[in-house]
């Protein structure tokens, strides 16, 4: 099936397990995989070039998550995802975030300024590589880097959770199409970065808010364009 991304972890089952349900959660909504459709272990075994083993609790953890749904006979079937359900998703995302580069301006070390300076420069050049796994990677690292110097652990979880149900892989797609708009994404990262540098709580969460926001907005308008799937 188009869209399909057989990159997966190697660092360990569970790590498998993760970026495999991440991949078929992002295939969901993108429409590669539309509500009602079935998803058969033997078909995405033979695709990602794995086990059953890994793609039975893959499906078992969707299940668990809402997406799919485990049918006696019939396997798994796809819930669906609507556009409403990505708009109020990002928008919950975007108030989290933001809440983690106000403390991360506000508490910040000089250990953490360097991984998040580190972070962004890596960002920027995975977005000149135009690679999905190296962009995916250095996005994760860069968001990671805010949440882990904002100190507040509870809040990484939550946001982590939130990312199982919109994976940060669903907004490349909807970049990789405009060049201008991969130029965009690697500016509102600086202006995150560069406002948690100088110590702007105030500045790093409004930053980070519209950076949110925007690529919410792109990937609803990705996920309802007339040919997807």
């Amino acid at each position: 099936m188009a869209g399909a991304n057989n990159d997966l972890s190697t660092g360990g089952r569970r790590g498998v397990v993760d970026d495999l349900a991440e991949a078929i959660q992002t295939r969901i909504i993108s429409g590669d995989f539309p509500a009602g459709a079935r998803l058969r272990q033997e078909q995405l075994a033979a695709e990602y070039r794995l086990s059953r083993t890994p793609i039975r609790e893959a499906l078992r953890k969707l299940q668990a998550e809402g997406t799919v749904e485990l049918v006696p006979n019939q396997g798994a079937v796809v819930r669906g995802t609507t556009v409403r359900d990505v708009r109020e998703g990002y928008e919950v995302r975007a108030e989290l975030e933001a809440m983690a580069a106000a403390l991360a301006a506000t508490w910040i070390t000089d250990e953490h300024l360097t991984q998040l300076r580190e972070a962004e420069e890596l960002f920027r050049r995975a977005i000149e590589d135009s690679q999905p796994g190296t962009w995916a990677r250095a996005n994760d690292q860069f968001h990671e880097a805010v949440q882990a110097a904002a100190g507040n652990e509870r809040l990484r979880r939550t946001i982590r959770d939130l990312h199982k149900a919109f994976p940060r892989r669903l907004t490349w797609g909807a970049l990789q199409a405009d060049s201008r708009l991969l130029t965009e994404n690697v500016d509102q990262h600086h202006a995150v970065f560069e406002a948690i540098e100088r110590r702007d709580p105030d500045a790093a969460r409004d930053a980070m808010r519209r950076h949110i926001l925007r690529a919410g907005e792109l990937v609803a308008r990705w996920v309802e364009r007339p040919d997807r799937g």
